[in-house]
Parts: structure tokens; C-alpha cells; sequence
């Protein structure tokens, strides 16, 4: 009984000292103590703040203007005849739509990456 206490008192002086380090020796040791279980709830929501943060800038995504920006590139000179949002290839895609000349094109530029999942181009005989 006196060795349990004692590890008890050396497993919160670690938590104290060592931060997370003690808690993983608690938690290894199966103690739970009420300063263990605050720093880990700490420990946490630091994560999960910082996760919602990572998660919030990758699904701002790819805008309009950039779209038509990466389109025009694909194909230089043309002008842009329409934009609209379409599902392509299982991605959320913009789909961009050109002419130059008697071609038509069509660019589909992944909302989340940026990138060209399809591209079309066609001779208007009209």
C-alpha cells in the first residue's frame, strides 16, 4: 500500500514537471489524477482548434476568378463565354468555357485543388 502512494506522488510530480511526458507515464501506469486528466483536456482542444483551423483553409478552395485564371491559361488568348459549377469525375469542378477563334473549350478545374480534371475542345462549324 505504501509503494502505491508513493508512485501515486512521483507520477504527479512528473505531470507537474514534465507536461505531457507525465502524462503519458500516468497514463501508462493506470492512474488518472485530476491534474492529468486537465492538461490532457488542454492537450485536446490545442489539437482540435488547430485541426479546425488546417480544415477551414482547405475548404475555402478554388474561386471563380481563379478558375477562369488557370482556364486561361490552358488556353491563352481565348475569352471566357460562361462559368458554372458542375460535378465531374466525382469532383466539384468549375466549368469554364471558352472561345478562340471557331474552337470552343471547356475546362473543368477541381474546386478543392486548382487542378484541370478534363478539358474539351471543339471545331464550331457555325
Amino acid at each position: 500500500m505504501r509503494n502505491r502512494a508513493v508512485g501515486k506522488t512521483t507520477g504527479i510530480a512528473l505531470a507537474g514537471i514534465a507536461g505531457l511526458v507525465g502524462i503519458a507515464l500516468l497514463a501508462g501506469a493506470g492512474t488518472a489524477t485530476a491534474g492529468a486528466t486537465s492538461a490532457s483536456s488542454a492537450s485536446t482542444t490545442s489539437t482540435a482548434s488547430t485541426a479546425t483551423t488546417a480544415s477551414t483553409a482547405s475548404t475555402a478552395g478554388v474561386s471563380r476568378e481563379k478558375a477562369v485564371e488557370i482556364a486561361k491559361k490552358r488556353v491563352p488568348g481565348a475569352r471566357v463565354t460562361e462559368v458554372e459549377r458542375e460535378r465531374e469525375h466525382g469532383h466539384r469542378t468549375w466549368k469554364v468555357e471558352l472561345r478562340k477563334g471557331q474552337w470552343e473549350y471547356e475546362v473543368y478545374v477541381s474546386r478543392k485543388t486548382g487542378k484541370i480534371v478534363k478539358f474539351e475542345s471543339e471545331w464550331d462549324d457555325d
